[in-house]
């Protein structure tokens, strides 16, 4: 099947971790050899069994004492050591070229946006064979107004634009979404119009700021990039349909027909009494 790669990226507490093991554990029951990499040098509780772990190489703990840096410091300088090293990791990945890997990164922005270590990782794991798609989570709570939207939606645009692999944008946590009744809201911002996010920006921020929210809407309207697939880890159609779309932007499995994204929004349930929409159809 060649080398395939999942690099799941996003901020602290987005559900990269949950997400990781939640995918090994669906990809071992449909029979499927997966392997869970941790490139988190600050990572200190993992939900998954972890094949490779690059705290085997260096710590961010290690740097801090060492060289009496912060955690930020300290996790740049341990990303950048690891680039440095790259011998090593792909020593380790030797030993599990023919499964498929789910690589767990670092949470921290500056990786993705200002450095070039991520973008190094990428082009080290394509030039060794792997087609990598980039994964970024962003929590669903955490774009129900239009400023963190705007925010979760920049931080998506910097990742792909960086990284230029194919890209895959998820909103986690939607099985907590479900118990608060909100999924509506969440599908208003997926259907956003450039017009309608300006109007929603005007009305929670000071007018004085008009221009920079329609040059900010109009940059997301530019480049047409950013997109997500709403992600609930208790329902198995919704991990399928995230996985399906994974493995058609790499290419794994070409045999298997592409599903359209857009048939996997919610669908309303017209027996729920709050007239959530909690169904997946493919």
């Amino acid at each position: 099947m060649g080398k395939h790669a999942q690099l799941i990226m996003g901020p602290a507490g987005s559900g990269k971790s949950t997400y990781c093991d939640t995918m090994r554990k669906h990809c071992e029951e449909i029979k499927r050899s997966v392997h869970v990499v941790n490139l988190d040098p600050a990572a200190e509780v993992f939900e998954y069994p972890v094949s490779i772990d690059i705290k085997n190489l260096i710590t961010v703990d290690e740097v801090m004492d060492e060289l009496a840096y912060g955690p930020n410091g300290g996790l740049v300088y341990a990303m950048e050591y690891l680039v440095e090293n790259m011998d090593w990791l792909m020593d380790e990945l030797d030993d599990f070229e023919e499964d498929y890997l789910i690589i767990d990164c670092p949470g921290q922005i500056e990786l993705y946006s200002h450095i070039p270590v991520m973008r190094t990782l990428v082009d080290a794991l394509q030039q060794s064979g792997y087609r990598v798609c980039a994964v970024f989570m962003v929590d669903s709570q955490f774009i129900l107004d239009s400023c963190k939207f705007i925010s979760g939606s920049l931080m998506c645009l910097s990742a792909m634009i960086r990284l230029e692999i194919p890209h895959i944008n998820v909103l986690t946590k939607l099985d907590v979404i479900k118990k608060s009744h909100r999924l509506k809201d969440i599908e208003s911002f997926l259907d956003l119009e450039v017009h309608e996010l300006v109007d929603r920006l005007d009305n929670e921020t000071n007018n004085r700021y008009h221009k920079l929210n329609r040059a900010i809407g109009q940059l997301l309207e530019d480049y047409s990039l950013v997109g997500y697939i709403p992600l609930d880890i208790s329902d198995q159609e919704s991990i399928s349909f995230l996985l399906a779309q994974i493995d058609n932007s790499i290419q794994y499995g070409e045999d298997v027909e592409p599903q359209d994204p857009n048939d996997q929004y919610f669908e309303e349930d017209e027996d729920a009494d709050d007239g959530a929409f909690d169904n997946y159809n493919n």
